[in-house]
């Protein structure tokens, strides 16, 4: 009697089990009850603002260098897809002849604080924009590819249908019943293979048929059969800019696997009747060789990719691509729990919290309390808020693997000839957001692109050092191109020279997170140290106060009320200049003081750089002068850099600290996408989850599209980076260093816990001092945490009010309980 109750209580285990295994899966997935809506009479977009309303509902899939949107249409199926080397353009120099020659004249205009309006600063800008600035003006495109246009005849009228992107197999499916048949297709982008692969099978067989075409956007542009069973697309882009020159060729090919039935092959399309199963295999590729190089063979290489898929059955490629892509995204879990609404289409979850949000009001003033938030809205969804986290993971994965261009502004997707700020590479915010879940939520691989685009800016950055300011190392500007621009573009505020700086707070944040010293050597330290080279150059005594100052520059992107827009040492680039330097001093000790001469030099020209000042209201000033308007709700936090990504304001910094909370308050909500998701992990370091989560409770309410695409205006993927890293922050963080051994990071264990996550879990969180971190809560507390150490450092833990200092060895793990007591 015993052994069979036993039996019994081990079969409702077990049967609990495979359930909440089956919630688990159901919960990593974005569905949906309809199709994404194509119309009729649909047309190509000219530009983001003509969006078609079904790409925004779209899912997304990836491989790094091939991106496509899957519709999931009944009778008529459209993939749009895109390659990350298409761009218009062609490699260049940006620099325009003579810029230099104004740069006095520039410098001398800032230093004189001009009034906003006034003759002076016109004739400022004037001079800037039309001799100084980039030639063009602008930089270059990133495009769309073309599309596959699959037509069902005979499935108008269906039911049971659904809709789905299974972030855990990165795969996209959709099944429906249509005249007593079910039917499934599947859809992936495999990054060991280079193809997107799509895959139609019905429960009964012989039940597949459709026609396949390919299209594109780009008026040059042609198809043509290649033997029985592949379809090819040829085409070039054309800048839409005077004076419209041809830019990057490409070809695509779609090659047609059927099991049973027939093909048959017209001018131009592909139709198969009467078969059990029918797999799709699309190839695409450019002439673009390098930032430099345009003469490779687009036709070449897409022959290369199908030939090397020859022989590959369907099933093997799907495992070998769930394989890479479990490989990394099942490095982290993360629980909250779950209620019913977690049953529900993903699109009808957003529509609910979008609903309850409408009670609060937009940008305030003063950041209202937690519970001014709808009871009804998050928090009776705590899995959407783990299923934003995991779709940022998700969408890095995607969008940015080694070998492949960086994730850009739209990661790896883009509709439109004409996308928003280009879809290029923002280095004032958003690019650099696109990375913040790289290291810390275990994605290290993913932040391989980075340091591969800082290698090419360095080279296109040092001619501009020189040619434009006479300068040695490298400078970046606001913004760059896969072409690797460097200049300042578009107008005067492109005149902010410190992106290299930030680029290279990447370089040393990866050291820190994996000790990794060949790194370091070869590839960070160089980086490093060429980009404090030009400061070092470029810094420039201010009469006023003989600080050495970025002169021009301004604070991005915020306009002083009565003050030009052009000014000089804003607190930004501050914080930007000397925590490069300080890193670069540091590396220089770590490998072995190869440089001291030059250490020495970082060090003197630090102690001139302006420090962080407290303005008349109290808070952190955003300028070298106290301009700062209170309770301006700018979109961007920039003089905040050194409280989050940075670290050049802690706790320790006393009233600083209290300066910049007190800035942080007057910025208030955020306004676009990645507005709020910058405010998720400024709050976090703050220490105020509860603040931190109405970010990210906002950016879902209001700036999160049905395929849960970021919005700022139009589409952009910052956001759903930006957000993945802050609730990463919360959770954990470790850029504190709590003695003189430079070797030991304090790991703040649940940091900033909002009331709304009571209870949960995350496992496989990476901090710096090369640690794994599993973390466990109930009650708003901490239950249990694991340590693994990488590479045997020391590490200071804090729960609360509780620390304790850890000697550990490389490779072995520690679990503590609630109070930090080895468990």
């Amino acid at each position: 009697m015993t052994r069979r109750v036993a039996l019994v209580v081990a079969a409702l285990l077990l049967a609990a089990s495979v359930a909440s295994a089956a919630e688990q899966a159901s919960d990593l997935k974005l569905w949906y009850a309809q199709p994404a809506p194509l119309a009729k009479d649909w047309q190509y977009p000219k530009n983001a603002l003509e969006q078609s309303k079904a790409w925004l509902e779209a899912l997304p899939i990836g491989s790094g260098r091939l991106g496509a949107m899957v519709f999931g249409g009944v009778g008529e199926e459209r993939i749009q897809f895109n390659e990350d080397t298409l761009w218009t353009g062609k490699p260049r120099d940006y620099l325009r002849a003579g810029a230099r020659q104004h740069l006095e004249a520039i410098r001398k205009g800032s230093f004189a604080d001009l009034v906003d309006g006034s003759d002076e600063e016109k004739a400022l800008n004037k001079l800037a924009k039309e001799n100084f600035l980039s030639d063009p003006l602008r930089q270059k495109a990133f495009q769309p590819c073309g599309d596959l246009r699959i037509a069902v005849p005979g499935h108008n009228e269906f039911t049971d249908y659904r809709r789905e992107l299974d972030l855990d197999s990165a795969v996209a499916r959709v099944t429906y019943k249509s005249d007593g048949v079910t039917y499934t297709r599947e859809a992936f982008a495999s990054y060991p293979d280079n193809a997107i692969v799509v895959r139609f099978t019905a429960d009964k067989p012989g039940k597949i048929g459709f026609t396949v075409k390919m299209d594109s956007p780009h008026a040059t542009r042609a198809t043509e059969l290649l033997g029985k069973d592949t379809i090819q697309l040829t085409g070039q882009v054309k800048d839409l800019v005077p004076p419209n020159e041809l830019g990057t060729r490409f070809e695509s090919r779609v090659r047609l696997v059927n099991d049973g039935g027939s093909v048959a092959a017209s001018k131009d399309a592909l139709t198969v009747k009467d078969a059990n199963a029918v797999t799709l295999l699309l190839v695409a590729a450019t002439n673009f060789v390098n930032w430099q190089e345009v003469n490779g063979d687009p036709a070449a290489q897409c022959q290369a990719y199908l030939a090397h898929l020859d022989g590959k059955g369907y099933d093997s490629l799907r495992q070998e691509h769930v394989a890479d892509h479990q490989r990394l995204f099942r490095r982290v879990t993360f629980n909250l729990g779950r209620t019913d609404r977690a049953n529900l289409p993903t699109d009808q979850r957003l529509k609910m919290i979008n609903e309850a949000s409408k009670a609060i009001a937009g940008a305030q003033k003063d950041v209202p309390k937690p519970d001014a938030l709808p009871a009804d809205g998050l928090p009776a969804d705590p899995a959407l808020a783990a299923l934003f986290f995991h779709y940022g993971r998700y969408l890095l994965i995607a969008s940015s693997r080694p070998g492949t261009q960086a994730a850009n502004l739209q990661g790896v997707w883009n509709e439109v000839l004409n996308p928003p700020w280009e879809s290029k590479y923002t280095t004032n915010i958003n690019f650099e957001m696109n990375y913040w879940p790289a290291e810390l939520t275990n994605l290290a691989e993913s932040h391989q692109p980075l340091f591969d685009m800082v290698d090419d800016l360095r080279v296109s950055g040092a001619r501009t050092a020189k040619e434009l300011y006479g300068c040695g190392g490298w400078v970046l500007h606001h913004n760059t191109d896969i072409w690797r621009g460097t200049t300042p573009i578009n107008n005067v505020d492109g005149l902010w020279p410190t992106g290299a700086a930030w680029l290279c707070h990447h370089l040393w944040d990866h050291y820190l997170h994996t000790g990794d010293k060949e790194f370091l050597a070869k590839r960070a330290y160089p980086a490093m140290k060429e980009a404090s080279q030009f400061f070092l150059d470029f810094l420039i005594e201010d009469p006023k106060t003989g600080y050495l100052v970025t002169n021009p520059s301004h604070s991005p992107e915020l306009h002083a009320d009565k003050h030009a827009l052009l000014s000089y040492g804003p607190t930004m680039d501050n914080q930007l200049i000397r925590s490069l330097f300080a890193y670069t001093i540091e590396t220089s000790q770590i490998l072995g003081n190869e440089d001291k001469e030059f250490a020495a030099k970082l060090e003197a020209t630090a102690k001139r750089l302006p420090p962080n000042k407290i303005g008349q209201h109290g808070q952190l000033q955003e300028w070298i002068q106290d301009w700062d308007k209170p309770n301006d709700n700018h979109r961007h936090m920039s003089p905040l850099w050194g409280l989050y990504p940075g670290w050049d304001v802690t706790p320790a910094d006393g009233k600083m600290w209290d300066a910049a909370k007190l800035l942080l308050k007057w910025r208030g909500d955020g306004s676009t996408g990645w507005s709020f998701a910058w405010r998720i992990p400024l709050w976090a370091r703050a220490g105020d989850g509860d603040y931190a989560y109405r970010q990210l409770y906002l950016q879902l309410a209001k700036r999160t599209l049905p395929n849960m695409f970021d919005l700022c205006g139009p589409f952009q993927i910052d956001g759903n980076f930006g957000a993945c890293g802050g609730i990463g922050e919360m959770l954990l963080q470790s850029h504190l260093r709590p003695t003189d051994d430079r070797s030991m990071h304090q790991l703040d264990l649940l940091p900033a816990l909002p009331q709304a996550w009571p209870s949960g879990s995350i496992t496989g969180l990476r901090a710096r001092g090369g640690f794994e971190v599993d973390l466990a809560w109930d009650g708003g507390k901490l239950t249990k945490t694991t340590i693994k150490s990488n590479l045997g450092n020391p590490c200071r833990l804090r729960a609360g009010d509780k620390t304790i200092d850890l000697k550990t060895e490389k490779g072995k793990a520690y679990t503590f309980d609630a109070g930090l007591k080895a468990s």
